[in-house]
Order: structure tokens, then C-alpha cells, then sequence
């Protein structure tokens, strides 16, 4: 099953452990699309963020922002949309991490830089934001067994969900695919990836839900 032609840029959002990464390698895959993925690893703050946020905090931040904003650039440099792009991060999230990290004096500071640096970013053909209780959430970051993620709170990824709920509640810049993604398996399960595929294709209006029960 291919794409709507109108799909050339998707890009799959959510909190931590809610899958966007995994779902955005298989559809670059599916539909031989180029990928373009954050990259946590290479920020050298981010395991010290974890183990004392208030600290270093400001530093994630500004690593994050800069390194988004100098993947987006190299999309429009190096023509990724020519066999089209799946990314697994939206530049215009990133303040949202900043809100719930940063004090005062550090997020008015992050708030300068972040405007004059913020480039005109592309704007996605389909935005793919998959949901998932806290609960989940943390079992998923704890299964995966990432070192550094070992210090992430229930408490921290709740603030981050929530933040993100309002986050795209106003979205209005991009057709939206809002997923509940509880009882979906994208990577192991074949039904369920190809049930997406088929939601997918049937968006006619610019929000729309995709949930299954348990």
C-alpha cells in the first residue's frame, strides 16, 4: 500500500516511548522514503539531564535546538524531498520541552536564542502523533534499556504527555493523524501497522483520530 502522492513529508511525534521512532523507520521503509531521525545519543547533556535536570537542563535544550534546527537545514540543502522524507521530530516542539525543564530566567534566555535562530522550517504533508498513558510510556522506556534512560521519572514522562496533549490540541499547521497508539504494535504486529496504513490513506479532513481498543 503506497502513500497518498500528497505525502512526500510525514512526520511522527510523540513522548518518550511512545513509539515515533520505531513507526518512522518503517515507513520511510514501507514507502522507500528517506529518514531523518533525532539524535539523543550525540547530545552529551542528555544523560546528566536525566541524573540532575536542574543543572543541566539548559544545556540539553540549547544542544537539541541547535542540532534540530541544523537537520531541517541540510533538509532543504541535500533535496531529501525528492524521494520524500519520514522524520520522527517536529522543529516546531521543541519550545514544549523547554516549558517544563527550564526556570524562569533560563527558558527567557532559551526563548532569545531560539528567536533568532529559528530557521522557516518545511511544513509536513501528515503529522503522525502517537498517545500513550504514562504507564506505558514508562514500561516501554524501561523495556528498551537504554542506560541513561534508566533515571527518567513516571512523574517527568506525565509532564511531557501532558505537554505534548496540549501542544497538538492547537496544532494547526499540518494535517494531523492523532493515534492512540495503547494497544498498537507497529514494529512486531503486521495487522496493526497495516491498519494505520489504511487509516492513512482514508484522511479526508485535516484532524483525525485512529484508536483501537484492547
Amino acid at each position: 500500500m503506497a502513500p497518498p502522492e500528497k505525502h512526500r513529508y510525514i512526520v511522527v511525534e510523540g513522548p518518550i516511548g511512545a513509539g515515533k521512532t520505531s513507526l518512522a523507520r518503517r515507513l520511510a521503509e514501507r514507502f522507500g522514503k528517506d529518514l531523518m531521525l533525532e539524535r539523543p545519543d550525540a547530545n552529551p547533556f542528555l544523560p546528566r539531564f536525566y541524573e540532575n535536570p536542574k543543572r543541566h537542563a539548559l544545556a540539553t535544550q540549547l544542544f537539541f535546538l541547535f542540532q534540530r534546527i541544523e537537520q531541517v537545514a541540510d533538509l532543504r540543502q541535500i533535496g531529501l524531498f525528492e524521494n520524500g522524507t519520514v522524520a520522527d521530530f517536529l522543529l516546531d516542539k521543541d519550545p514544549l520541552f523547554a516549558r517544563i525543564t527550564l526556570s524562569d530566567e533560563e527558558l527567557h534566555l532559551y526563548h532569545q536564542i531560539h528567536g533568532h535562530l529559528m530557521p522557516q522550517a518545511p511544513i509536513p504533508d501528515l503529522v503522525i502523533y502517537l498517545q500513550a498513558s504514562p504507564e506505558t510510556l514508562i514500561e516501554r522506556v524501561r523495556r528498551r534499556g537504554v542506560a541513561y534512560e534508566r533515571a527518567i521519572s513516571e512523574q517527568y514522562l506525565a509532564k511531557l504527555a501532558d505537554e505534548y496533549r496540549r501542544f497538538f490540541y492547537r496544532f494547526e499547521a499540518a494535517p494531523l493523524l492523532i493515534v492512540d497508539s495503547e494497544h498498537l504494535n507497529f514494529v512486531d504486529r503486521d495487522d496493526d501497522f497495516d491498519l494505520l496504513l489504511r487509516r492513512l490513506n482514508e484522511m479526508r479532513g485535516p484532524r483525525e483520530f485512529f484508536n483501537r481498543g484492547g
